[in-house]
């Protein structure tokens, strides 16, 4: 991938670690980059209620947008105009340590840059994955038949993304698939584990499933109690992700693909529930014990003795 430098300077004035300027997009903004401004709206936190079955939180990158391999090559690209890192190697890099914020992968991967470096270079990479990863992202395949039979089951589905809300909000109705989900909660929300908490609370009688791509969306819903971890494998060139990773890192189910995911959530939540048998021995059981005859059973009255 390659990328033209403006002639015009970084407004911010920052330079990359050997002194030179970091190139920028083009002045005018792509469709979807003109509205992914952070939307100041408070509103106020919706009480808790109780749901039909359970609730199933979605991550967004690479579990339901098939655009990992879009964004990691924006990302590798950008790590090596500002850092200089090998683009093969920079890519490995960012997948190794998706799941958390950007600006969390920069501190973690380059931690001896500057803070001014990295923060330009945040910002060109969220500018550079709208208009070059989200303008050409498409869901996975089986995700929206899957949704649907998600919906007709009963399940509850929300979003947990880093991106934010209204980026979040415009790729899924771009794709058809916002109709299926009653909330999307993305970086101006908070972290991943913040999410969650949240969605316990609101939700607080009901299973819960986060349903993420990557080491760190597993560790993030073991952190918080009743979520249960469910991982969708990713297989790129150069890049493996297998389910056998994701369940070391405390996944209860993983796969490549989420077409079984309705009887996987069937099956985790039958074993969670007891059987009707165990909360209530049927008297017809052998098994069960016998209460105390009533006294006015036919059975429970001596007989008097013939003379």
């Amino acid at each position: 991938m390659t990328m033209t430098a403006a002639k015009e300077p970084d407004p911010a004035g920052f330079t990359t670690m050997d002194g030179r300027g970091l190139p920028m997009i083009g002045r005018a903004p792509a469709p979807l980059a003109a509205i992914s401004g952070p939307s100041t709206e408070v509103r106020p936190p919706p009480p808790p209620r109780e749901v039909r079955r359970g609730v199933i939180v979605f991550d967004v990158d690479g579990t339901l947008l098939d655009d990992l391999r879009l964004i990691s090559a924006v990302a590798a690209d950008v790590f090596f105009r500002a850092f200089h890192t090998p683009p093969e190697e920079g890519r490995v890099h960012y997948l190794a340590t998706t799941g958390l914020p950007f600006e969390a992968q920069l501190a973690q991967l380059y931690p001896g840059a500057p803070s001014e470096l990295r923060a330009t270079t945040a910002r060109i990479f969220h500018q550079r994955k709208v208009s070059e990863a989200y303008a050409h992202a498409s869901p996975f395949p089986e995700v929206p038949r899957t949704l649907k039979r998600l919906s007709v089951a009963g399940w509850t589905m929300v979003v947990s993304t880093g991106s934010e809300t209204e980026m979040a909000d415009l790729l899924l109705e771009r794709e058809g698939l916002r109709y299926w989900f009653e909330e999307v909660l993305g970086s101006a929300q908070g972290t991943k584990r913040e999410h969650l908490a949240e969605y316990r609370r609101r939700f607080p009688n009901a299973p819960v499933f986060l349903v993420g791509d990557s080491r760190f969306d597993m560790e993030a819903a073991h952190s918080v109690p009743g979520v249960t971890a469910i991982g969708r494998a990713t297989s790129l060139e150069g890049w493996i992700l297998a389910p056998e990773d994701l369940k070391r890192w405390g996944a209860a189910w993983a796969g490549y693909s989420l077409e079984p995911l309705p009887e996987v959530l069937a099956r985790l939540t039958s074993r969670a529930r007891p059987s009707r048998r165990t909360q209530r021995p049927s008297l017809a059981s052998p098994h069960s014990t016998p209460g105390p005859r009533r006294a006015s059973s036919p059975k429970a009255t001596p007989r008097r003795p013939r003379r």
